[in-house]
């Protein structure tokens, strides 16, 4: 049996096809680090919703990865009131063939 390898894009949502692959990248990582965040606190949903000012169900869509209600800007603020910068960079792209993209970058020295 032959097996096909395809080499991925570096974007599993650009991968898929889907609309908005960057956008739902940056969710998706924005997401990851906050549920990181929740998970070190050790907090139950209902604590993590009256600390970051939302509704018990939101912070359960946060959880399990449903982000149609969440834009990038509102994760930012839950980051924020988390205790986190997020530092918004923007510079020329470095290669004239590949298109502009925006990327994530999450730093290794978190706060808790």
């Amino acid at each position: 049996m032959t097996e096909k390898i395809y080499k991925g894009l570096g974007n599993v949502f650009a991968d898929l096809g889907l609309d908005n692959s960057e956008e739902l990248l940056t969710k998706a990582k924005l997401t990851s680090q906050i549920n990181a965040i929740l998970r070190r606190r050790k907090l139950k949903q209902k604590d993590a919703a009256v600390l970051l000012g939302l509704a018990q169900p939101d912070v359960s869509n946060l959880r399990c990865g449903r982000l149609s209600g969440f834009s990038v800007e509102r994760l930012f603020r839950i980051l924020n009131i988390l205790d986190q910068e997020v530092e918004i960079v923007v510079k020329r792209k470095t290669s004239q063939r590949q298109p502009a993209r925006t990327k994530v970058v999450i730093s290794e020295q978190l706060s808790v």
